[in-house]
């Protein structure tokens, strides 16, 4: 059984990955914009002591500028919230995006400065050219065993977006989408909204897995 602190430091890898220009997004294969944006993202990561020590002020600002533009967010988010989706009002659907982003910005920053030595294999994709849903597969190799990392993407007007991963056989948007049931069972949709807001703001990481 891997560790948790194994499980981020996949988990930030896999977050770090989902970084590109729109551009270059709309031009290329999903396995090989994962294969370039993990070189030049890991790279960058190592390369930034604030990132390393958990600034989350500089998280945040990648995540706005380097992976929103290349997540389909609202797939992500409303595959986290599962049916209750739909009963939601917008106001409700944009809270909910937005307090999920930062649970997500919250997990992942105390495992930035574990992100060192550990290097992406990836598999052989078998996709065909028509698919428009595909995943990436991959392994974090690192001390220790690999640790299994794939990424589920599909194929938009605006290139390939990512919208779930899979971090040691455990894909994030179930993981959450059985939290967030509870929740709304108990709570009601506005409930699950305090709630992670109140998560965030004590700057709580979840288990996720």
């Amino acid at each position: 059984m891997m560790k948790r602190r194994q499980w981020m430091v996949a988990a930030v890898m896999a977050v770090s990955t989902i970084s590109t220009t729109s551009v270059q997004a709309a031009q290329e294969a999903p396995d090989e914009l994962v294969k370039r944006i993990s070189n030049e993202v890991l790279a960058a990561i190592k390369a930034d002591p604030a990132i390393q020590a958990g600034d989350t002020n500089r998280i945040v600002a990648l995540v706005d500028s380097k992976i929103m533009p290349n997540v389909n967010f609202t797939r992500m988010t409303s595959s986290a919230v599962g049916r209750y989706w739909r009963q939601a009002t917008p106001e409700q659907q944009k809270a909910l995006q937005d307090e999920f982003k930062t649970l997500l910005v919250r997990t992942y920053s105390g495992a930035l400065g574990e992100v060192k030595d550990q290097t992406l294999s990836f598999r052989p994709m078998r996709a065909r050219p028509e698919d428009k849903e595909v995943v990436v597969r991959s392994e974090v190799r690192g001390k220790g065993e690999p640790i299994q990392l794939d990424y589920r993407l599909e194929k938009t007007e605006q290139g390939w977006k990512i919208y779930d991963l899979n971090v040691l056989g455990v894909w994030l948007v179930e993981t959450y989408r059985s939290q967030f049931a509870q929740e709304i069972s108990a709570k009601g949709i506005d409930g699950l909204i305090q709630s992670l807001a109140q998560r965030n703001k004590a700057g709580a990481s979840p288990k996720a897995g």
